[in-house]
């Protein structure tokens, strides 16, 4: 074995540890899920980061730009511009309001400032999350199957499985104490990876007798054009698909909830400059990646081989083995680091908004951390299953991804944002944007209708318009 292999392997062993220490912090339901609202603002900014982007960003974005061209750029772009959005108009808003109705949940948040006697939004809220974040985590445990793939030359399927264990190990152990503190490293992994390799990149192609317009316009001029060589209607098509991204942050549970587990409301300022300084060198790279991987190997060698293992096999071709497996284990961390939020949001939806609240089964809070630990377990299998699926019938890592990031940011982005500015919303409308989120982006994104324009924009504005016409009808009512 190599010393790429060896770092990869210390790496996983490390992320067990983390678990396995921080086990004793696990004392309440609050603990488990929030790390007792006691992260200081470094910690709430890595970790948001680590987790908002996740295998997607390191592997199938510059899969992506391979593949699109320029036209990927407006990703970035709405990436970037979602982040800041999210961080200005959620984060402090939300840390107060949460605090107020001593919510540990989103979908508690809105029960409670919203006196749902019925339960519906918990019901919903619940079904909405633990159906999405199965196959969001499913797109990260496939994603650890294709980097152990290219670095041992095990099966992707064994891949799977390897990261698939190792994530639901130290996630049941540690709660969100262990993936706040192991989120901290792992984003500083990956934005060592999203600004070193493409540098590394440029560095080893100066001189380079083929440029990057040639290796673009080899595959076709649509990948040349940041329109993808479409004009009127179909360009904007183009635009909105990419700058839609950025919608998902408004909303994404397993994001937002970082913002809840802040120390107190004034430090999200502190935590906001961390996080968007992250943001910005690091979406940007790993498009660069993309774009460096695709010059640096020729358009030809991706017929051979998979565009979203672009990242790692340009780390070991360019880097030095120690750095080389310092930025493969960063590319893991991306994927870890998302999959363990997902895992404990969706298990928090289930033991405490459907289980604990919503049929009214009183537990203690030793009981409620078994249950807990019980859930993520049966979850993490779900999410293993539908990995090993998609990986048998060749999917790719940005359609899972997407479709995930369209139902949770538009079913919870319109609900959270209205209900933090707009003092007119209610709890109708914040039932009638769940549903719209949720049913829009299941049939849109499973019809031809996503090829006129993307899942992840309708189903948003769709939702918003609803929680405000019905929030209107109500009020009309009174």
């Amino acid at each position: 074995m190599d010393i790429v292999g060896i770092i990869f392997i210390l790496y996983l062993t490390f992320l067990i540890g983390v678990g396995y220490k921080t086990m004793k912090f696990n004392k309440s339901q609050e603990d488990y899920l929030l790390a007792g609202r006691k992260l200081g603002p470094w910690v709430t900014a890595f970790s948001e980061r680590a987790s908002g982007e996740s295998a997607w960003l390191l592997l199938a974005l510059p899969g992506a730009a391979i593949s699109v061209g320029l036209g990927e750029a407006w990703t970035v772009i709405g990436i970037t511009a979602g982040i800041i959005a999210s961080w200005y108009l959620i984060a402090e808003r939300l840390r107060i309001e949460t605090e107020k109705y001593d919510a540990l949940t989103i979908p508690e948040y809105l029960h409670r400032k919203y006196q749902d006697n019925s339960n519906v939004i918990r019901l919903f809220s619940a079904v909405i999350i633990a159906f999405f974040f199965t196959f969001y985590v499913s797109a990260q445990f496939h994603a650890s199957g294709k980097v152990i793939n290219s670095l041992f030359g095990l099966s992707p399927v064994s891949g799977i499985t390897i990261g698939a264990a190792v994530i639901i190990s130290y996630t049941l152990m540690g709660g969100f104490f262990a993936v706040a503190w192991t989120d901290l490293l792992q984003g500083i992994l990956m934005i060592g990876t999203l600004v070193i390799l493409p540098l590394a990149g440029f560095l080893e192609l100066q001189g380079s007798e083929y440029t990057l317009s040639d290796d673009l316009l080899q595959i076709g001029e649509s990948n040349a054009s940041f329109t993808m060589g479409r004009g009127g209607l179909a360009a904007v098509s183009v635009i909105l698909g990419g700058l839609s991204w950025g919608l998902g942050y408004l909303g994404q549970p397993h994001l937002v909830i970082r913002y809840m587990a802040i120390r107190n409301p004034i430090e999200v300022k502190k935590a906001r400059t961390i996080a968007i300084l992250w943001a910005l060198p690091g979406i940007t790279g790993a498009f660069l990646i993309g774009l460096v991987a695709l010059n640096y190997f020729g358009p030809e060698y991706f017929n051979y081989f998979d565009v979203e293992q672009a990242m790692p096999l340009l780390a070991v071709e360019l880097l030095p083995p120690v750095f080389a497996g310092l930025l493969i284990s960063g590319a893991v961390a991306a994927m870890m680091s998302t999959a363990d939020s997902q895992l404990l949001v969706s298990t928090s939806a289930i033991t405490e908004d459907f289980i604990h609240q919503y049929l009214g089964k009183n537990m203690s809070n030793k009981a409620l951390v078994r249950l807990s630990r019980f859930t993520i377990v049966i979850l993490g299998l779900f999410s293993f299953g539908i990995a090993i699926l998609s990986e048998l019938q060749e999917k790719n890592i940005f359609g899972v991804v997407s479709y995930a990031w369209s139902g949770l940011g538009s079913a919870f982005g319109p609900a959270l944002l209205l209900s933090l500015w707009w003092p007119g919303t209610t709890r109708r409308g914040i039932v009638a944007g769940l549903l719209t989120g949720f049913l829009t982006t299941i049939i849109w994104a499973n019809t031809e209708l996503k090829l006129i324009v993307t899942e992840r924009l309708v189903s948003f504005v769709f939702a918003f318009l609803m929680v405000v016409i019905v929030s209107h009808m109500d009020k009309d009512k009174t």
